[in-house]
C-alpha cells in the first residue's frame, strides 16, 4: 500500500474527526445560548405577571371603596329626602329602614383574584426553576461540561434570575423552623 494512500485515510480521518468535534461544538454553543436567551426573558414573564397580579388586586380592592362611598351617598341623599336636613326627631320611629349593605361577593371576588394572581405567579417561577434546572443538567456533565467551560458559558449570572419569595420564607428555610400561621 503506497504511502499516498495511508496520508490519505489519515488526513481523512483527522478531517471526519475535526468536523463531528466541530459541529458537537456548534451544538453546545447553540444549546447555552438558546437556555442562556429563555432564562431572561422568563425572568421577565415571572415580572410580568407579578406586576399584572397586584395591578388587578390594587383595582378590585378599590371597588368596595367605590362601593361603599357610592352607598353612603344613596344612604344619606335617602335620609335627608325622607327625614330633611335634620334628620328625624321622634322618639320612637316607627318606620322599618331598610338600609343599604355591602355584598360580600365583593370581597369574595378580591380574594378569587389573589388567588388566581398567586398560583399563576407560582407557575411562572416553576418554570423559571425548570429552565435553569434543564441548563445546568446539560452543562455539568462529563465531556459537555468542558466544552462549555472553553466556550465561556455560562455567559449571564444565573443568580440574578432567581425566584421571588418572601422574607419569612428565607428566615424559615435559614433557621429550619416554621411556625403555624397565625391569621389574628
Amino acid at each position: 500500500m503506497p504511502i499516498k494512500w495511508i496520508m490519505c485515510s489519515v488526513f481523512g480521518f483527522v478531517a471526519v474527526t475535526g468536523l463531528m468535534v466541530g459541529g458537537w461544538l456548534i451544538n453546545i454553543n447553540n444549546t447555552c445560548v438558546r437556555y442562556e436567551q429563555t432564562i431572561p426573558t422568563q425572568f421577565q414573564q415571572n415580572k410580568n405577571i407579578y406586576d399584572n397580579y397586584f395591578k388587578k388586586v390594587k383595582e378590585a380592592a378599590q371597588v368596595p371603596d367605590a362601593y361603599i362611598e357610592g352607598l353612603k351617598q344613596v344612604f344619606d341623599s335617602a335620609m335627608k329626602g325622607r327625614y330633611g336636613e335634620e334628620g328625624s326627631r321622634a322618639v320612637f320611629q316607627w318606620i322599618q329602614e331598610q338600609n343599604p349593605r355591602v355584598d360580600p361577593i365583593v370581597y369574595k371576588k378580591i380574594q378569587d383574584i389573589i388567588e388566581a394572581g398567586r398560583n399563576e405567579f407560582a407557575a411562572s417561577q416553576r418554570t423559571l426553576l425548570d429552565i435553569k434546572n434543564s441548563y445546568g443538567l446539560y452543562r455539568k456533565p462529563f465531556p459537555t461540561s468542558w466544552a462549555v467551560k472553553k466556550l465561556g458559558y455560562p455567559a449571564i449570572d444565573l443568580d440574578k434570575y432567581d425566584i421571588v419569595t418572601s422574607q419569612q420564607t428565607d428566615d424559615d428555610f435559614n433557621s429550619k423552623k416554621s411556625d403555624p400561621i397565625k391569621l389574628k
